[in-house]
C-alpha cells in the first residue's frame, strides 16, 4: 500500500501536474495540503477519471486538504478539523480509514498542514504551537486505539540540521525555532516513526526548494513533509522514496511528494 503526501500549492493551478504524477505512481492514498479551493470547486473529474475517491476540506483561496484514494473511506470516519478549538476556521485537517486489501484491520490516514508561524512576533507562531499542542493530543488518543495509523503533510518544521542544505538561514524562522522542534519531538516520544529517518539517516535528503533565489538548481532545499506512522504502521514499513524529480517539471509545486510503501 503506498501512502503520499505532497503540498500541491494550488490544485487547479497544477492540476496537469498532480494527474500527471497520479499516473505515473498510482499511490493507493495520496494526502494533498493547500489545495487553495473550496470543497464545491476542487477539480475533481480528472482525478476521478483515474480512479481516484476525493475527499476535502477547502477553504476559498489559501489553506485546503484532500484525500485522494483508490477506495472510499469506510463509511462515517471521514473527520475534518484539527479536534481541541472550535473556534479555529482554518481548514488544515482531515482523516479518514481505508480498508487494506489482504487484511481485515484498516488503517487511518490523517492529511495535515501545519500552520506556517511567519512572522515571529506575531500571532501567528503561538497559532502554530498552540496547533501542534492540538495536534499531539489527537495523536495520542489515536495511538490508543492500537490501529495502524499515519499522520501524513506539511509539517512546517525543520526537525534537525540536517534536514536543511544551510541551517545557518533558518535560524530566525518559524520552521526552525526550538519550540517547533521540541512540539515535532513531542510527537515523535509518543511512539511515533518519521518514516524516512526510519530508513535513511543520510543528510541532503529534501523535500522544499523555494521558488526563489534559484534555491532549486542550487539544492537548496529543506524537509519539511513527513509521515508519522504509529508502531502498527511503522512494523509493516517497507520503503520511502521522494519524487524530487517532479520539482522540474513544468509550472511545479514549491513541494514534493513523500510516499512510504506500508506491507
Amino acid at each position: 500500500m503506498l501512502v503520499a503526501t505532497w503540498n500541491i500549492n494550488g490544485v487547479k493551478a497544477r492540476l496537469e501536474t498532480l494527474l500527471a504524477w497520479l499516473d505515473e505512481r498510482r499511490p493507493d492514498v495520496a494526502c494533498l495540503q493547500e489545495i487553495k479551493s473550496v470543497d464545491e470547486a476542487f477539480p475533481g473529474a480528472e482525478i476521478e477519471k483515474l480512479g481516484y475517491h476525493i475527499e476535502t476540506h477547502g477553504q476559498k483561496g489559501f489553506n485546503g486538504v484532500a484525500l485522494l484514494s483508490r477506495s472510499a473511506p469506510l463509511a462515517g470516519s471521514v473527520l475534518r478539523g484539527l479536534p481541541g478549538d472550535p473556534a479555529d476556521e482554518q481548514s488544515r485537517f482531515i482523516e479518514a480509514l481505508f480498508a487494506v486489501p489482504g487484511s481485515e484491520t484498516p488503517i487511518r490516514v490523517a492529511c495535515l498542514y501545519l500552520p506556517n508561524g511567519n512572522p515571529l512576533g506575531t500571532e501567528k507562531f503561538p497559532y502554530k504551537l498552540g496547533w501542534m499542542d492540538r495536534l499531539e493530543k489527537h495523536a495520542a488518543l489515536r495511538l490508543a486505539e492500537e490501529t495502524p495509523c499515519i499522520f501524513a503533510g506539511d509539517y512546517n518544521v525543520i526537525p534537525e540540521p540536517e534536514d536543511a542544505r544551510n541551517p545557518a538561514d533558518w535560524l530566525g524562522d518559524a520552521l526552525f525555532q526550538p519550540e517547533s522542534r521540541a512540539a515535532y519531538r513531542r510527537l515523535i516520544n509518543l511512539g511515533y516513526t518519521d518514516a524516512l529517518r526510519a530508513t535513511t539517516e543520510q543528510a541532503g535528503v529534501y523535500t522544499f526548494w523555494d521558488y526563489q533565489a534559484g534555491a532549486w538548481p542550487r539544492n537548496n532545499g529543506i524537509r519539511i513533509d513527513h509521515l508519522l506512522l504509529s508502531p502498527e504502521a511503522a512494523s509493516n514499513l517497507r520503503s520511502v522514496a521522494i519524487d524530487k524529480h517532479v520539482r522540474g517539471w513544468e509550472k511545479p509545486s514549491d513541494h514534493v511528494p513523500v510516499i512510504a510503501e506500508i506491507a
